[in-house]
């Protein structure tokens, strides 16, 4: 299975920048076997009910992109900081530009009063120890931090006050995420509400993605690329609910790759969902066999990515070459901030 075999023509126009607004009024494509419709997300409790679950990832992202100084006897170089994740100490694994820049020891400091001190690196990363914690670290995470958006946005345009409400999502509640389980920013509580209203049937997972979800797979063969590994949760009680509907015959649908990892992850011991907590780096490409997912909602994905090869594993191949073929045609958007799938084997 070759890393070409996901490759595909994207014009760059249709890599979206912007969220369209309300949310619910993107576009979303409907692959029902071999149908395809053109539809809107908005159009979404028309197309489930009782019978149907969405299984939502709650993960919270964090501001977790800095810029500071470093101060070397009034030698100031600008400093870049994308925060990874925390360890059991509380020091933060990060991407640091320029990291030569930065000795261990030295102290590289951000607005609101915070500032982080270098304790080593490793892997191209580096470790720090900030100079505050839990409540007021959050704070002057929220005040200092921009949001950490995609490298495909973050090349047209900076992140802004905007971003932080359109890069989360309506149900955020976890905090720990460094990029947002994108497919999920199509719900508002308009939506929700009418979802509910139709007796559709919600369950919520956590799962921190990590700014690993962007890295480029770089082996032609691709079943020997290794997944960066993510944290996650799934409680007693929404693995009753999965197994429940599943017991009688109704359809679970992971909004988002991420969901749909986290589920698969709880299911490989038993072929049913079962409390997990831990780290997972699942890699989902053809040939894949599905416990749990019956569908899935999801955005448009990059050529060559890992997402890209999860579709075609539930999808098959030759549909997602269609499918994508499709929405390239009709200029849908593409990636973080776009348009919509709703996928049905």
């Amino acid at each position: 299975m070759k890393l070409d075999d996901f490759d595909f023509d994207l014009p760059e126009q249709l890599i979206a920048v912007r969220p369209v607004s309300p949310r619910r009024s993107a576009r979303m494509l409907v692959a029902d076997g071999g149908e395809l419709q053109d539809r809107m997300v908005s159009d979404l409790p028309a197309l489930l009910g009782p019978d149907d679950l969405l299984v939502l990832n709650n993960t919270k992202v964090i501001p977790a992109r800095l810029f500071g100084t470093r101060d070397r006897g009034g030698n100031v170089s600008k400093i870049e900081v994308t925060l990874l994740s925390p360890d059991t100490d509380g020091n933060w694994t990060a991407l640091i530009k320029p990291l030569r820049k930065v000795k261990d020891g030295e102290v590289i400091r951000f607005a609101a009063g915070l500032q982080a001190e270098m304790l080593g690196r490793a892997d191209g990363q580096g470790v720090l120890r900030f100079n505050l914690e839990g409540d007021a670290f959050d704070a002057a995470l929220a005040e200092a931090g921009q949001m950490p958006l995609p490298p495909y946005i973050a090349a047209k345009r900076a992140a802004d006050a905007r971003d932080k409400d359109d890069y989360q999502t309506a149900f955020a509640k976890h905090q720990g995420a460094v990029a947002a389980p994108t497919a999920s920013l199509h719900f508002d509580d308009v939506l929700l509400a009418e979802l509910k209203a139709r007796g559709v049937q919600f369950c919520e997972v956590t799962l921190h993605v990590g700014a690993g979800t962007f890295l480029p797979v770089k082996v032609d063969d691709v079943t020997t690329h290794k997944m960066h590994a993510e944290w996650g949760q799934v409680s007693a009680e929404a693995a009753a609910q999965i197994n429940d509907i599943k017991a009688k015959g109704g359809r679970v649908i992971p909004v988002g790759t991420t969901a749909l990892r986290l589920i698969e992850t709880a299911s490989r011991d038993t072929g049913k969902v079962t409390a997990w907590t831990g780290e997972t780096d699942i890699f989902i490409y053809p040939g894949f066999a599905f416990n749990v997912t019956d569908a899935l909602m999801t955005n448009f994905h990059l050529p060559k990515s890992t997402l890209l090869m999860l579709v075609s594993a539930l999808m098959g191949q030759e549909s997602v070459t269609k499918i994508y073929g499709h929405a390239v045609a009709e200029e849908y958007r593409f990636f973080s901030y776009g348009d919509s799938s709703l996928l049905i084997p």
